[in-house]
């Protein structure tokens, strides 16, 4: 596949997961739009270690700043439309699919108590804390975007070319699932 794939979904639905296993599969490159966001919070000055950085209170403020200051947003999606434009990507982002149409759109749906359960699993955090963690992260994302880019990140699936349902799956069905759907587009 020469096109590139972009993966977006609410949080904790499995998008790296998934992402990484569609660019070993497909043998192309795996780039985390959170990774790239992450470099830029540490050209500001902030540590973002860790898969969960962005649910602790340092995540929580470059959060904020970047509520106030959408500049970081814009520079995140330009890096990765670039990247996203030159093919065989495997990308990972929550605005990527609104952006282009260059690329094949896959949303992974779940519902919000499937987002929290494999948050606490993967994170190991309480219940009642992943699912404010994943109900505030998504409140504030779609919100974000909603201003910014003026589309509703969680309710316009009109731009993807693949939705695919996680819940009561594991993550070899739903990988298995999107790689048909993926194959039976070319």
């Amino acid at each position: 596949m020469s096109r590139s794939i972009v993966i977006s979904g609410p949080p904790a639905v499995g998008k790296s997961t998934v992402a990484r296993r569609l660019a070993e599969h497909y043998n192309m490159r795996w780039i985390s739009g959170g990774d790239v966001l992450k470099d830029m919070a540490k050209e500001r000055g902030f540590d973002p270690s860790g898969d969960d950085w962005w649910d602790t209170a340092e995540g929580m403020k470059f959060l904020s700043i970047r509520e106030n200051d959408f500049s970081f947003d814009r520079k995140m999606d330009e890096r990765l439309l670039a990247m996203c434009e030159r093919g065989g990507a495997v990308i990972t982002s929550y605005t990527l699919p609104w952006l282009t149409n260059k690329a094949v759109r896959v949303w992974l749906d779940c519902s919000q108590d499937v987002s929290a359960s494999r948050m606490r699993e993967r994170d190991g955090v309480n219940s009642e804390d992943a699912y404010r963690i994943t109900r505030a992260r998504y409140d504030r994302n779609t919100g974000l975007y909603r201003r910014y880019y003026g589309f509703q990140f969680g309710k316009d699936e009109s731009v993807f070319d693949v939705i695919v349902q996680t819940d009561g799956k594991d993550i070899e069905q739903v990988i298995a699932e999107v790689i048909a759907k993926l194959d039976g587009q070319t």
